[in-house]
This record gives C-alpha cells, sequence and structure tokens, in this order.
C-alpha cells in the first residue's frame, strides 16, 4: 500500500528528530571526552582544532588508531592521552563541517 504525502513527511519530520537526538548524543560524549583530555583548558584556533581533529578522525576511519593509546606508550607508560603532534591546517581542506 502506498503512503500519502503527509504521512511520508511525517515520517521524515520523525527521522529528523531522531538524527538531532542522535546528533546531541554524540556530541555531548565527545565533548565529555574532549574535556578530560584537557582540551577545555586550551587556547587554541577553532580551524586549528578542526583540523587536528578530522586528522584524528581519519586516522580512525584508517584503522591505524589502537584501542586505548597503551600500545603506542611503550612499557612504563601511564599516560594514555598522549597524542603526536599535528601540524595546523592538515586536514581542515578534507572535511567538512559537521
Amino acid at each position: 500500500m502506498k503512503k500519502s504525502a503527509s504521512r511520508i513527511r511525517e515520517d521524515i519530520a520523525k527521522l529528523q528528530d531522531q538524527l538531532k537526538q542522535a546528533e546531541t548524543k554524540d556530541a555531548e560524549r565527545i565533548g565529555r571526552i574532549a574535556l578530560k583530555a584537557g582540551l577545555g583548558e586550551i587556547e587554541v584556533e577553532e580551524a586549528d582544532l578542526h583540523a587536528a581533529l578530522a586528522d584524528l578522525a581519519g586516522r580512525f576511519r584508517k584503522g591505524k588508531a589502537l584501542s586505548n593509546g597503551m600500545e603506542r606508550a611503550g612499557p612504563g607508560s601511564t599516560s594514555t592521552t598522549e597524542m603526536a603532534p599535528v601540524t595546523s591546517g592538515a586536514a581542515e581542506s578534507s572535511a567538512g563541517e559537521a
């Protein structure tokens, strides 16, 4: 049975609401993680931070990132928040605005 145009619009509105809720949940989760990592205390230009995060996302997409950083840290290390230096603008042109 075909759906009427009004029913399809209702379905679209519900899906848009679900998408908004999912994006909000993801943003809150990522924000909490960023604050725990100390990003809230660093003075950095938004474009530079965006580029660094886009680079990080790219590394996870390619499967190069490890589960918790301890494997990279080596023996005797207790820090899981060490990060490699990121050059300004490294991935800015390839990432879209979220």
